[in-house]
């Protein structure tokens, strides 16, 4: 039954009338649930799509980083922790339809800020009342309410919003755009963590030096 629906879908892809509403009558999500072989190419690639199963693309180091690197850069191996904390980031960037840029000015935050974990209140090794991926604070700034600024896509959200209102954030170096939304006592350390950024964000589209880990 699957090569049957596949040979007709590969008809329907050579004429240009193939629709994600179905094919012949049968609905599309049946197509994705078939577990039979599927050699064609075309054909793999749409069934993917409608089942959801595709990896989006890698973004290009362009989009990453469009100013030169030259901070002296920090590397280590991210655990599963930080990785899907990263990917909390991720998502919530895109979601809110930022490009890559966004994406690794607020990951290299979460870096500098918490080590990309999503961090409770310390007692007293606590600074301030910060909490959170981005250290955000109850007290001050409007962030939110401790409960809040704990949830990693309340607070990458946060972060995003006042990012983008920075005006030309996407072209300035990445330290000075974080700066911007933290006010940090620091305010040149983001810079060391671009790199790092990057090659995380990589690792969640299945490419760099730590695409193994993040499977």
């Amino acid at each position: 039954m699957t090569r049957k629906k596949l040979t007709r879908l590969q008809a329907l892809l050579a004429g240009g009338a193939f629709a994600l509403a179905g094919v012949a009558g049968a609905p599309a999500a049946a197509l994705a649930a078939d577990s039979g072989p599927v050699t064609d190419p075309a054909a793999t690639a749409v069934v993917e799509q409608v089942s959801g199963t595709q990896t989006s693309a890698a973004p290009s180091a362009q989009e990453l980083h469009p100013l030169p690197i030259t901070a002296e850069q920090k590397r280590f191996t991210p655990d599963a922790e930080q990785l899907a904390n990263a990917k909390v980031i991720v998502d919530t960037a895109k979601e809110m339809g930022l490009p890559p840029r966004a994406w690794t000015i607020a990951v290299a935050t979460s870096l500098q800020e918490s080590n990309l974990y999503n961090i409770g209140h310390l007692g007293a090794k606590n600074d301030h009342d910060s909490l959170g991926l981005f250290q955000q604070r109850p007290s001050t700034g409007g962030w939110g309410s401790a409960e809040q600024i704990q949830d990693p896509r309340y607070a990458s959200t946060k972060f995003l919003q006042r990012l983008v209102e920075v005006d030309g954030w996407d072209r300035m170096p990445l330290t000075k755009a974080a700066q911007k939304v933290q006010v940090s006592a620091y305010p040149n350390h983001y810079a060391k963590h671009e790199a790092q950024a990057g090659d995380i964000i990589n690792a969640l589209h299945g490419t760099g030096p730590y695409a193994d880990l993040a499977k």
